[in-house]
């Protein structure tokens, strides 16, 4: 953008940048590159070299196998709070004037997530923008089998029972204009009401409505209550937060050695970390960003990781993350950055969230208060 422009000049030049990056992206997804896992960087038909090495980070990211034999990106964007705050996100309840405070839309920020190259979406119900997400989609021209979409079912609708769940999983399906999704996931273990859940997503699965089922926010205690309870289908995914500061490593281990792929949410702690004097010292001594380092340190530690931003130069830099090793040493040193305030914030967060927007919300009724925190 030219110094001079005018603001609506540069929006008009951002936009017709991010779509000529889009075909960009599907020419240099389509053309340059074999199928299944690829290495980094051999390939750059794009003018720019900024672009193409955001492109060759993300298109040719690393793929997990998951128990069911699918591929798995190892990065993708997140959707939670991109263009739409729920009025029960934490934020919003601490300051209901944060549900005012959207930058931009939902549909803008992904199709400029399409446009340097993410490929995975994580979406939920509860993250109310799905629909834009579908917009995006559709206006990135990025073909469906390119993509590896997310989502899950919110507690409201697991609470209500197995035909809300099918009809919850019909909508999304619309919403994102796909008629299959590649992963689901059961948001939080609703006491007594998830196993069912659960058990109608299997259904859906048989009938190729869904590709791969997971979990989220799931306790040791949960999974075997799920796995007790006879399920058809062994899920392949726990999504939780997993970072430094909550690194609770004995959960990780535990699912992990169960054949279940760990999802990283909040890996950047929003972003209210990146100034912390260990981050930076770490950050300075690599040559890169707290948020690469919060980013490397989760790719390293075998989890799925899944920054978001509304910004599409964070987005960027949120990629560079598979370029450079950290030491087992400053690995350690970042361990070492779990509190035991920050294991039991979590468990309280927990005993509130799985009855969360339910007819038990500030109940801990059926909550189970002796699981695996660490």
């Amino acid at each position: 953008v030219q110094r001079n422009d005018t603001p609506e000049q540069a929006d008009i030049q951002h936009m017709s940048i991010a779509r000529v990056a889009l075909l960009l992206a599907a020419h240099h997804q389509t053309t340059a590159f074999p199928i299944g896992l690829r290495s980094l960087g051999r390939l750059r038909p794009v003018s720019s070299v900024r672009l193409s090495s955001t492109m060759d980070a993300l298109l040719n990211c690393p793929k997990l196998e998951l128990n069911d034999g699918s591929l798995h990106p190892q990065i993708g964007f997140g959707t939670y709070k991109v263009g739409f705050i729920p009025a029960s996100a934490s934020s919003a309840v601490a300051d209901p004037s944060d549900v005012n405070k959207v930058e931009r839309t939902a549909q803008e920020c992904v199709v400029d997530a399409l446009s340097v190259g993410y490929r995975f979406l994580d979406c939920a119900q509860f993250y109310g923008n799905e629909s834009e997400v579908g917009k995006a989609i559709e206006e990135s021209g990025v073909p469906r089998p390119d993509l590896y979409l997310a989502s899950k079912v919110w507690t409201t609708t697991i609470e209500e029972g197995p035909a809300a769940v099918r009809a919850q999983v019909m909508k999304t399906l619309s919403d994102l204009g796909t008629d299959y999704i590649d992963l689901y996931c059961i948001h939080w273990p609703v006491p007594g009401k998830h196993v069912d859940a659960y058990k109608a997503l299997c259904e859906l699965q048989k009938e190729g409505k869904i590709k791969t089922l997971g979990l989220s926010n799931y306790a040791v205690e949960d999974y075997r209550e799920l796995m007790d309870a006879g399920v058809s289908v062994k899920p392949a995914i726990n999504q939780i937060e997993i970072n430094p500061f909550l690194y609770r490593k004995n959960t990780i281990n535990f699912f992990q050695g169960e054949g279940l792929a760990m999802q990283s949410y909040r890996a950047l702690r929003d972003g209210k970390a990146f100034g912390h004097p260990l981050l930076v010292e770490i950050a300075e001594k690599y040559g890169k960003s707290t948020a690469q380092i919060l980013g490397r340190w989760c790719i390293q530690k075998g989890c799925i990781y899944i920054p978001k931003s509304v910004k599409i130069e964070r987005m960027k830099e949120n990629s560079y993350v598979f370029d450079f090793q950290i030491s087992e040493e400053d690995m350690n040193r970042l361990d070492s950055l779990t509190t035991p305030e920050a294991i039991e914030k979590f468990k309280n967060l927990y005993q509130k969230c799985v009855n969360r927007d339910t007819s038990k919300d500030g109940t801990l009724d059926g909550v189970k208060l002796d699981i695996t925190l660490d």
